[in-house]
């Protein structure tokens, strides 16, 4: 009935002089702008190596494709690859790239370096060589700082944590330069392609307990318990361990995975150093006792604040965040040790007022960022630093080498407990900030983000 219908109207057209109108086409595919998509992976690329979350990168690059009119886009992000993949439509093939996470750096200026760039595409000010060219800069740019100074700031991170712990001056000297020398070592490991992991328990062995054990056998173990716990703080992970609790909330579980498995890994290597020389120790009868551990002073001294203050300023150095981060890094880690301090005095959990206290920073840091436009990771990170915990770790291995692995075993439970409450606790206050912000890094609404989607677990 239909090819009758046809040859009728083509029959009246004909009498009528008229063309017969051609067959419907297929609408053209749209164009796929191969430069738009290499943008997109370059930015997601140098993202997820500076310590971003899996949640913010996919935004960002979400929004450079849109920025960029790439069509129907897909990306895929986690903690070693990332995936775009465009498709023009009209049975055109798929335009798919990859890349490989190669190379993780900790470099915070560069992150918010990333996030103006995407900000400015995102409202029309970049055009796309103009964005490749402002990438380009990023990617070889030189950081704030000389590399001497994030160098020396791990070691100024382990001489302020000794002040924490009640260290003087000989002690936090003392634990600088400890740090300092495991620093190098586990750099010249590193040039001989030595894995991390025992970058890492070099670094610990070195820096923090062979140190301590020189000045115990000299008659003072609690001036050497002192030196290793400001040591250790300063290799302790806060940026993975952040990240990987962010990605966990966010529903990102494979980079979560990853990233806590990282953190995992990172610990049991500063374990694993710490064990060997303290069950050395033990053997060659250096006084290593639980009873010469340091405790955290339940009081608001000045020192013990400023202290805490130059844990979280040394931390933003060392993690090359911007200058402007520096001064609030500084007030965030004195004011969480404070309000762990009053919160302890009101006979509060260990865990629980480290959580609490990180909530608290965690929100007054995200509004910060939020005001100066910035990701949250440089402030809140290094505001967390005082209370990395450090003494536990080495308490831990202590107790483990000298008769009570029960003990041992709860302190490093306590430690990781500890890590997980302050990884939790400052990502509840930027979820706190999120719940009334009402765009996203590129204009997505918060009922568009896939975390806030209910499935009531399944």
């Amino acid at each position: 009935m239909g090819d009758v219908r046809e040859r009728l109207r083509r029959t009246w057209y004909a009498l009528m002089d008229g063309t017969p109108s051609e067959p419907p086409e297929d609408e053209p595919a749209e164009v796929v702008d191969a430069r738009a998509i290499d943008l997109v992976l370059r930015v997601g690329e140098l993202l997820v190596a500076s310590g971003e979350s899996t949640e913010r990168v996919n935004e960002a690059m979400l929004s450079l494709a849109v920025a960029y009119e790439l069509p129907r886009v897909e990306v895929q992000v986690t903690f070693t690859s990332l995936l775009v993949s465009a498709h023009p439509g009209a049975g055109a093939p798929p335009v798919t790239g990859a890349r490989a996470i190669r190379r993780r750096t900790p470099a915070f200026w560069r992150l918010t370096a990333l996030h103006s760039l995407v900000q400015d595409a995102s409202i029309g000010m970049l055009e796309l060589e103009e964005a490749h060219r402002r990438l380009r800069e990023i990617k070889r740019g030189r950081g704030p700082y000389p590399p001497w100074l994030i160098v020396v700031s791990l070691g100024l991170i382990a001489a302020s944590a000794s002040v924490l712990v009640g260290g003087g001056p000989l002690v936090a000297g003392t634990a600088f330069v400890a740090t300092l020398l495991g620093d190098r070592a586990a750099a010249a490991l590193a040039r001989r392609g030595v894995a991390e992991f025992f970058q890492l328990a070099v670094a610990a062995a070195i820096g923090a307990t062979a140190a301590a054990m020189v000045v115990a056998w000299a008659g003072n173990p609690a001036r050497a318990s002192t030196i290793v716990t400001g040591a250790i703080l300063a290799l302790l992970p806060g940026r993975p361990l952040v990240a990987s609790i962010q990605d966990g909330i966010t529903g990102d579980l494979l980079s979560a995975g990853a990233r806590l498995l990282e953190v995992f890994f990172i610990i049991a290597a500063l374990v694993s150093g710490l064990g060997v020389v303290v069950y050395a120790a033990i053997k060659l009868n250096v006084p290593i006792d639980v009873a010469h551990l340091p405790n955290f002073p339940a009081l608001l001294q000045p020192v013990s604040v400023m202290a805490a203050g130059a844990v979280s300023l040394t931390f933003a150095l060392s993690l090359a965040a911007p200058r402007q981060v520096l001064p609030a890094a500084a007030l965030g880690g004195g004011l969480i040790w404070v309000l762990y301090v009053l919160l302890l005095n009101l006979n509060v959990t260990s865990v629980l007022s480290s959580a609490i206290a990180a909530v608290i920073v965690g929100l007054l840091g995200s509004l910060l960022a939020r005001r100066h436009q910035a990701p949250a990771l440089p402030y809140i990170v290094p505001m967390i630093g005082p209370l990395l915990p450090g003494t536990l770790l080495y308490r831990g291995m202590v107790e483990l080498n000298t008769g009570s692995p029960q003990a041992g075993v709860l302190s490093l439970i306590g430690a990781l407990s500890t890590a997980l409450a302050l990884g939790a606790g400052v990502n509840l206050g930027r979820e706190l900030v999120r719940a009334f912000q009402r765009v996203g890094l590129g204009a997505s609404g918060r009922w568009a983000r896939p975390a806030a989607r209910r499935t009531r677990g399944y």
